[in-house]
């Protein structure tokens, strides 16, 4: 099976083994490789791909803002879930705060970005937002009823 990798600013030319991800533990454990000491200091926004077995095909870095935005452009996430093929997304921002609970904004955005996704027949599996050692988890938390 094919891996993609996506060069980032973070971490140039950086690839990961392929990974089934069962859980939200296994998202964040796997989302947090991403992330250096940068975790601290302003909101990033990544995506993991999966293939039909929840299997990583590929992550990408979607933005970088400020301390207490980044902006989730919809368009790239769909362009890379169809460049790829994938057949689910994850979503995965972090709060340098360290608040794991999602702004009324996380909210909106993760319900456009699902809905734009099933365009494309690709499903959002979950949102997590990160921090250095604790996360939230949308899927979790049944907020994607």
């Amino acid at each position: 099976m094919k891996t993609y990798k996506f060069e980032i600013e973070c971490k140039k030319n950086v690839s990961f083994e392929s990974t089934q991800i069962i859980k939200s533990e296994d998202a964040f454990k796997y989302a947090r490789q991403l992330w250096g000491s940068d975790i601290f200091m302003y909101e990033s926004c990544f995506i993991i791909l999966l293939d039909h077995g929840n299997n990583t095909i590929g992550w990408a870095k979607i933005s970088q803002g400020g301390v207490a935005l980044a902006i989730m452009d919809v368009k790239i996430i769909c362009k890379y879930a169809v460049e790829t093929l994938a057949s689910g997304v994850i979503l995965l921002h972090n709060h340098p705060s360290g608040n794991m609970q999602p702004s009324e904004h996380d909210k909106k955005t993760t319900a456009r970005i699902k809905e734009a996704l099933k365009v494309f027949e690709v499903e959002l599996l979950d949102h997590l937002i990160i921090s250095d050692e604790k996360y939230f988890s949308f899927n979790d938390e049944c907020m994607f009823l």
